[in-house]
């Protein structure tokens, strides 16, 4: 076999690839540090507000307001929101305080990030003061293999340090079950529910078993309308002619049947749409599967869509309010379907909502801020404002007006900042609202681009004057 360095161009190949290698682990041992610098600085944050509060004697409300404006103060320099700021600060501590010896052997090159967070991650779920005796075992296991690897063995460590037996643990564990949405691309999301595993594994078998036996049907009959040929057609025709439209009806089911051609896991997630949105999967399949569950929604869902996708003239994503892009098959269905259409207007000029209109009896102002803000006005916050609080810029009690030019939408962490915290606001013209942190730093923050704009339709030709009628 010839070496590599041997054959034309190796040393050449094998010198590049090293300086590749010093160059990547140098770069490694640098790029360690300087999260490692970034995770004490979060913590020193989370340990600044503790001595803020510790002074005043505090509640647990005054410390929560002064982590949260830190928190926010932070996000402005890093371009993250708190809410993101305050939960790493959290992970900072508890890695930084909770787990020294497993930060330096990170800092000494012994271990790589994922390491460090296979090591916590594993770890809190024993008491505090077992820690320190479970990072030293798992620091010299997480030495010999990769994080990916290993995270398995450090569990299984944990859960034989721990003093609770896993049945308790479990039980306390089961009581943090909920269902959570996470917004995704083109118009698509994440519906993850966190369950006890038996029940998670027993909604994805029930859930499979039902796919299948769609699919199994689907292909049954696809190949018993193929098989039978003309009969099947001449039967259906029968039944026409005697004055009986079941055969139309029947004919169409097979079509769509016989045309269905989702994967099972396509199956699987229109059951699972079926089965919450209208108590029953149609094992038959004979509803139209272009529709999916569309037709079960009964809630209230705000639609931003552009006349030309409307009528279909352009294909371009549509708006749900505060949320995220939907596609434009789906809010034509949803705009079909509704009994309620709300137009809005906005300026021209400046693309911001002056007014709207309904058929039913408006709510006026507050649809009109809906239209405008479409989610919280703190800086980086995307809480839809439909979840929001409409709060005075200038607060009523102190001579605010209740005035649009007065009025945003903040959720209620940032209602509950404005008011409490040093953090202070003023609405300047065209709904921009001006923030101004504990340490003086302004962030400006203008009112969201509208999804659909309006602009006045060109006048109508001149139309020549009537000739007088002769007598």
């Amino acid at each position: 076999m010839t070496d590599a360095a041997e054959t034309p161009g190796g040393e050449d190949y094998l010198a590049a690839l090293a300086g590749i290698v010093a160059d990547v682990g140098a770069v490694a041992v640098e790029l360690a540090r300087v999260q490692i610098r970034e995770l004490r600085a979060l913590a020193a944050a989370g340990r600044l507000a503790d001595v803020q509060t510790a002074q005043r004697n505090a509640r647990v409300q005054v410390h929560d307001m002064a982590l949260r404006s830190i928190a926010a103060e932070v996000g402005g320099v890093m371009r993250v929101t708190d809410r993101t700021v305050q939960r790493r600060i959290g992970e900072a501590r508890t890695l930084i305080e909770g787990f020294p010896a497993t930060v330096e052997a990170w800092e000494r090159g012994r271990i790589v990030r994922g390491h460090a967070m296979a090591i916590v991650e594993t770890g809190t779920s024993l008491p505090a003061e077992m820690w320190a005796e479970f990072e030293q075992v798992a620091i010299t296991r997480c030495e010999r293999d990769t994080p990916n690897r290993v995270r398995g063995e450090l569990e299984i460590l944990a859960y034989r340090m721990h003093p609770r037996s896993f049945a308790e643990r479990h039980e306390e564990a089961a009581a943090g079950r909920c269902v959570r949405l996470v917004p995704g691309r083109d118009g698509m999301s994440d519906v993850v529910a966190t369950l006890p595993t038996v029940i998670a594994e027993g909604i994805h078998d029930r859930l499979t078993q039902q796919a299948r036996a769609i699919i199994d049907t689907r292909d049954e009959r696809a190949a018993a309308r193929g098989g039978a040929g003309d009969a099947f057609g001449e039967a259906a025709a029968t039944r026409t002619v005697d004055g009986d439209t079941d055969g139309d009806r029947d004919d169409d089911a097979a079509t769509i049947i016989a045309t269905d051609q989702r994967s099972t896991d396509q199956v699987r997630a229109d059951v699972l749409a079926d089965l919450l949105l209208a108590g029953t999967p149609a094992l038959d399949d004979t509803r139209d599967t272009t529709a999916g569950p569309l037709g079960a929604i009964r809630a209230r869902v705000q639609v931003l869509v552009p006349a030309a996708t409307l009528t279909g003239e352009d294909d371009g994503p549509c708006d749900l309010t505060g949320r995220s892009p939907i596609d434009p098959a789906t809010a034509r269905a949803l705009a079909g379907g509704t009994h309620i259409w709300e137009r809005l207007f906005h300026d021209p000029t400046t693309g911001v909502t002056v007014s709207t209109d309904s058929y039913r009896v408006p709510s006026g102002m507050r649809r009109f801020l809906q239209a405008r803000d479409q989610h919280c006005r703190f800086p980086g916050c995307r809480v839809a404002a439909i979840r929001c609080e409409v709060d005075h810029t200038h607060d009523h009690a102190l001579g605010g007006r209740t005035e649009l030019s007065n009025l945003a939408h903040l959720c209620q962490r940032h209602h509950s900042m404005k008011q409490f915290t040093a953090w202070r606001v003023r609405q300047l013209k065209g709904g921009v609202l001006e923030w101004t942190s504990p340490l003086g730093r302004i962030y400006r923050e203008d009112a969201p681009t509208p999804a659909v704009a309006f602009t006045p339709a060109a006048p109508p030709p001149p139309t020549a004057p009537a000739e007088p009628a002769p007598f």
